[in-house]
C-alpha cells in the first residue's frame, strides 16, 4: 500500500487529498500533516472565546467564480452548493468591483468549511502541528522529519504550504448568537502590512484601532481581538514555466502544488489540485 503524505491542510492540499481518494483504485494510505493547529490555511475560520457560535473568517472573506471558471470548474462548485457549504453572496460589500459574468459566494459555517468538508471526504489520517524540518532520500523513500516526534517515511509527499515555507526545507531537497454582538473583521493594505510585517502586536494593534476609530467613530470595544499577520498572503509572480505544479523528484516521488504554482484564488488551488493528481496518477 503507498503512504501518501500531503503537508499543508490549506484549500489546495484538502482538495488533492480528495481528489486522490476519489480518482484512486489501489489501496492508499494517505496522510495529512498542517503546522497549524486546525485545518483552513489562509481560509481559516475563528470563533470568539466568549461564545463559539459567534465566528469570522480571517482570511479569504467570498469566492468569485468567473464565467471561465464556471465553464472549466463548475462541477466543484455545485457540489459545494449541493452541500450547503456555499451560498451566494447577496448582500452589498462597499468598493466590490463587479465585472460582467461574475458571481460570488460564501460560506455560512465559515470559509473553513470548504476545507474541512475535502478533508472528510478524504477519509486522511490528518495531524496538525506537524512543522515538517527535513524530507530526506532514505532506501526509495521519503523520511520526513518533524519538530516533534519521530520521523516518517512515505513514498510520496506533496508538498502544498507557501513557497517560501517550502524553500526553509532542510534534508536532500534543499539541494532541489443574539447575545452576541457582531464581529468586525479589519484588513489592512499591503503597503501597510509590509511596512510593520516585523513588528509586534502591541505595536501594530493601536495603529490598526485608531485607523478604525477614524472610519467608525463610536464603536464599542471589544470583547476579543485577535491579530491575523499573514506573512504569505497572496501570489504576485506564479513560478515561472511550471503551471500547476512543480516535480521536485521522481523516485520517490515528491511534487509542489498550491497557488504559488497559479494564483491565489479558489479556482486556482482547484487547477494546482488537478495538476497534482495528474502528476501522481503514473506514481501510485
Amino acid at each position: 500500500m503507498a503512504r501518501v503524505l500531503i503537508v499543508g491542510a490549506g484549500l489546495t492540499g484538502s482538495l488533492c487529498a480528495a481528489l486522490l481518494r476519489k480518482e484512486t483504485t489501489c489501496p492508499l494510505h494517505l496522510a495529512v500533516w498542517d503546522k497549524a493547529g486546525d485545518s483552513g490555511g489562509r481560509m481559516t475560520t475563528t470563533s470568539s472565546p466568549h461564545n463559539p457560535q459567534s465566528t469570522l473568517d480571517l482570511g479569504a472573506q467570498y469566492i468569485t467564480r468567473t464565467p471561465r471558471s464556471a465553464k472549466i470548474h463548475q462541477s466543484f462548485y455545485d457540489e459545494l452548493l449541493a452541500h450547503g457549504i456555499l451560498k451566494p453572496l447577496t448582500s452589498p460589500v462597499e468598493g466590490m468591483v463587479m465585472k460582467e459574468g461574475d458571481c460570488n459566494f460564501v460560506a455560512p459555517q465559515g470559509v473553513s468549511s470548504i476545507i474541512k468538508h475535502y478533508l472528510k471526504e478524504s477519509g486522511a489520517d490528518i495531524c496538525f502541528r506537524q512543522c515538517v524540518t527535513h524530507i530526506n532520500l532514505r532506501n526509495d523513500k521519503w523520511e520526513v522529519f518533524k519538530e516533534t516526534g519521530f520521523p516518517e517515511q512515505f513514498d510520496i509527499v506533496v508538498l502544498t504550504m507557501p513557497v517560501p515555507q517550502i524553500l526553509r526545507l532542510q534534508g536532500d531537497i534543499a539541494n532541489w448568537s443574539s447575545e452576541t454582538g457582531p464581529s468586525l473583521v479589519i484588513h489592512t493594505t499591503v503597503p501597510f502590512g509590509v511596512t510593520h510585517l516585523e513588528h509586534s502586536s502591541e505595536e501594530v494593534q493601536p495603529l490598526i484601532f485608531q485607523e478604525l476609530e477614524n472610519i467608525l467613530p463610536g464603536l464599542p470595544q471589544p470583547v476579543a481581538t485577535k491579530l491575523q499577520k499573514w506573512r504569505y498572503s497572496q501570489v504576485l509572480n506564479a513560478a515561472a514555466n511550471h503551471p500547476g505544479q512543480m516535480t521536485l523528484h521522481l523516485k520517490p516521488f515528491l511534487v509542489c502544488g498550491g497557488d504559488g504554482f497559479t494564483q491565489s484564488n479558489f479556482d486556482g488551488c482547484i487547477t494546482s489540485a488537478l495538476c497534482v493528481l495528474e502528476a501522481l496518477k503514473n506514481h501510485i
